[in-house]
């Protein structure tokens, strides 16, 4: 793997880092920048593209676990956390809830998703509709919202949030766009619809990154090593700065400044390849 690998592979973990959990489409930006990034694919086979894709998506879920790691500990079936949990504290029971519609929906369509939504189209598409929807989220959002902590979430609340989060199968409305909009809408703060998000992305990236890592064990080959372990490092230093950034701005700034932004991307992006 010579300098340039390197190189593709760094720029590929920052796009990973920063978009990921952010509103703005870390699998759009991923499509955008795979067909910027073209003549990269005579460096690797597809298949060590593809576990590259898993090798830095784990590097931004450390990121956010590290980020997020007292929450996280609170979830562990312990019994002083169980304590907890009964006194008001979120609990790991509703975190599964909320899981529940995008397992089963992305189980049951999963072929379906990965032959006929990943294509530039279907992108531009879904970062449109899931900036209206950011928009739409943040005007119907209140001064006063019901649930200003993760620990007020009710069962309902969890799996409402769930179905919100199907949407994001559809590349390009972005996980976390579209659930912390569905938070937004059902009356929760927006720092508390974001905690709860991410909380929610990590067990769910975490396994299906371990399935295909599975699948693909045997492309971790001393030549490919170094421009996986770039990525990897790359997404985790980005991953954790843009979550840190997020959660501090995120009930100033809210998710219209993102909704703009993606437009603009989408209209750029249509002129440049269309």
């Amino acid at each position: 793997m010579d300098l340039w690998g390197i190189i593709v592979a760094i720029i590929l973990g920052i796009v990973e880092g920063l978009t990921e959990f952010a509103p703005v489409s870390s699998t759009g930006h991923m499509i955008l920048v795979d067909d910027i990034w073209l003549n990269s694919k005579e460096l690797y086979s597809e298949e060590v593209a593809n576990t590259f894709k898993v090798v830095i998506q784990l590097g931004s879920i450390l990121a956010v676990v590290i980020v997020l790691w007292r929450r996280f500990f609170e979830l562990l079936p312990l019994k002083e956390n169980l304590n907890r949990n009964q006194e008001g504290r979120l609990g790991l029971m509703k975190v599964i809830v909320g899981l529940i519609p995008a397992i089963i929906l992305g189980f049951l369509f999963e072929d379906y998703i990965d032959e006929y939504l990943f294509s530039m189209n279907t992108v531009l598409i879904g970062l449109v509709a899931g900036a209206i929807l950011m928009i739409i989220a943040d005007r119907l959002s209140s001064k006063t919202p019901k649930v200003e902590s993760v620990d007020q979430v009710t069962y309902k609340q969890a799996f409402l949030i769930g179905l919100f989060q199907c949407i994001a199968l559809w590349p390009g409305f972005s996980r976390s766009g579209s659930t912390i909009s569905g938070g937004v809408i059902l009356g929760m703060s927006h720092r508390a619809a974001a905690d709860f998000t991410f909380i929610m992305a990590v067990p769910i990236m975490l396994g299906a990154s371990a399935l295909s890592l599975l699948k693909n064990w045997e492309y971790f080959t001393p030549d490919a090593f170094p421009f996986l372990a770039a990525g990897f490092i790359s997404a985790f230093i980005f991953a954790y700065v843009s979550v840190r950034f997020f959660l501090k701005l995120i009930h100033r700034i809210k998710l219209t400044p993102f909704a703009i932004y993606r437009i603009i991307l989408a209209a750029v992006v249509y002129v440049v390849f269309f």
